[in-house]
């Protein structure tokens, strides 16, 4: 298993403590807010010789830490927890730099990665443009070869423009994703390469202490060497490997605000008084905003520590699960943060009380790295596949797994895993499932199933009193969610809702009139 020893990982976790507390108290990070500043030197900082935040994700071989998927994570949740924005550009650095860690050739890794390493460079993943966001099919930057007097490649010239580029305009080093004749293909640009020129800063709703810009290519030429792999057309085998482990990452960051979040609810509930008693003392506060996150945290930590488990051991292809934890954790984030600002009513709504700005900084992860909606598409449509063709054995032996824990919901968890099996079946027989919502409503359902087995799993083996509570809570949770969820979209299920036929066709009605001219 690929991983950090403990006791180094909870090293370089309390020196990430220890540095934020020391360069970037509260008081500062809500000035940079409130002035949409990123504290560039802060960032390099991070990644010089006293923190060297970016060497757990970077091969021992090179100069890193050589760290796995689980020390990403637990990374990512940690950073969340202290400020989103920065640990968005750290997250740029991982990100631009996975697509040398995976696709380039042992000399160009022996050229690259010990730099970044050693001189601590900043880097950023250039792939998003105005017309191309989360389908990087649909890139419009160009490749041109440049050759010589005998035909050989000895150059290429960039030509596009990049959108949204995370260290866009700090970065030192960008990997850019760009149309070559061979198809779409990774390159390494330095800055300061003529022609590279970061365009627009956006002014974002929320994770303003990170730098946003727009990236410029005019004819910019790189030597042929800067060709990330061995040949043209690499690019987006090269970028799909490597999205378990950075939507693990984001995975990560929506379980760390939601936790920051929480936390404020809780510490709030403790103190204030309404009507003679601690607002910890109510039902209708405990039960509405703080219970219901605390559960889907735990359910959301138990997913992405079952992914990151499989990263470690050698499965690298796991695109669904990284897209599983991405949506489930960074949706959870969410809801945890909007509520926070509830629990705190008027102080909530106020800057200096902070979960207004966790509830902004939060609100990206539902759209970066893939949007919910793109990842929901993928999930309910590869998902409901591998179920179909393995005739109900997927979720069956997932069924089968948690059944005999019973102190932790696996009875109620088994029962919803089989219905689902039946309910993919019968919508893919039927063909709606070509109908985009409903397939995303399956999707939901998918997420829904799956995290509930990891959290049994986790519950069960730990015996915690606390997590087997949350998992019986969670399992009852989608017990009903989930048949409910088909009832809304399928006819002919035995669990079918005379009183729900016709509510797709009326919201089709409905979206047409709305947006008609």
């Amino acid at each position: 298993m690929t991983r950090l020893d403990p006791g180094d990982l909870e090293l370089i976790v309390d020196t990430l403590k220890d540095f934020t507390d020391r360069n970037t108290p509260l008081e500062q990070r809500m000035h940079w807010d409130e002035t949409d500043t990123c504290p560039a030197d802060v960032v390099r900082a991070m990644l010089g010789p006293e923190v060297g935040l970016h060497l757990p994700f970077l091969p021992a071989e090179y100069g890193g830490m050589g760290g796995g998927a689980y020390d990403i994570y637990r990374l990512s949740c940690e950073f969340a927890q202290i400020d989103l924005g920065l640990a968005t550009s750290m997250l740029a650095v991982a990100l631009g730099t996975d697509p040398i860690r995976v696709g380039c050739t042992e000399p160009q890794k022996a050229k690259w990665l010990p730099r970044i390493a050693g001189e601590g460079l900043i880097v950023a993943y250039a792939v998003t443009e105005p017309e191309a966001g989360s389908n990087v099919q649909n890139v419009q930057t160009q490749a041109r070869p440049v050759t010589d007097a005998a035909g050989n490649v000895t150059h290429y010239s960039l030509n596009g423009v990049k959108q949204f580029i995370s260290n866009g305009s700090i970065a030192d080093l960008y990997t850019v994703l760009a149309k070559a004749p061979g198809g779409p293909s990774f390159f390494i640009v330095e800055r300061g390469t003529p022609g590279l020129t970061p365009g627009k800063h956006e002014v974002k709703h929320g994770i303003r202490l990170s730098d946003t810009a727009q990236v410029i290519f005019e004819d910019v030429i790189v030597p042929a060497d800067q060709l990330i792999g061995s040949k043209e057309g690499e690019g987006l085998s090269q970028a799909n490997e490597v999205f378990g482990f950075t939507r693990l990452m984001v995975a990560g960051f929506g379980l760390g605000a939601g936790i920051r979040a929480l936390n404020k609810a809780i510490a709030y509930s403790k103190q204030r008084r309404q009507m003679g008693t601690l607002l910890c003392e109510k039902q209708g506060y405990t039960h509405k905003l703080l219970v219901p996150n605390s559960v889907r945290l735990a359910v959301a930590r138990a997913y992405i520590e079952h992914v990151a488990d499989l990263l470690d051991n050698g499965t690298t292809d796991r695109q669904i699960e990284g897209a599983i934890a991405k949506i489930f954790a960074t949706e959870a984030g969410n809801i945890a943060a909007d509520d926070a600002v509830q629990a705190l009513g008027g102080y909530g709504y106020c800057v200096e009380y902070e979960v207004e700005k966790i509830r902004r900084d939060a609100r990206i992860l539902r759209i970066y790295e893939g949007t919910t909606e793109i990842l929901q598409n993928i999930v309910g449509l590869y998902r409901m596949r591998e179920s179909v063709r393995s005739k109900g054995t997927y979720y069956g032996a997932m069924a089968d797994q948690v059944e005999p824990f019973a102190d932790a919901g696996g009875a109620a968890v088994a029962r919803t895993a089989r219905f689902l099996s039946s309910a993919l079946d019968h919508i893919f027989r039927e063909k709606v499932a070509r109908q985009q919502y409903v397939l995303f409503e399956a999707a939901t359902s998918i997420v829904e199933v799956e995290t509930a087995v990891a959290m049994v799993r986790a519950a069960g083996i730990s015996g915690d009193e606390l997590l087997k509570a949350q998992s019986r809570v969670w399992a009852r949770e989608i017990a009903l969610t989930v048949p409910m969820r088909f009832a809304r979209v399928t006819d002919g299920l035995p669990f079918a809702l005379d009183s729900q036929e016709g509510r797709l066709a009326d919201m089709d009605l409905i979206a047409k009139q709305i947006t008609s001219p």
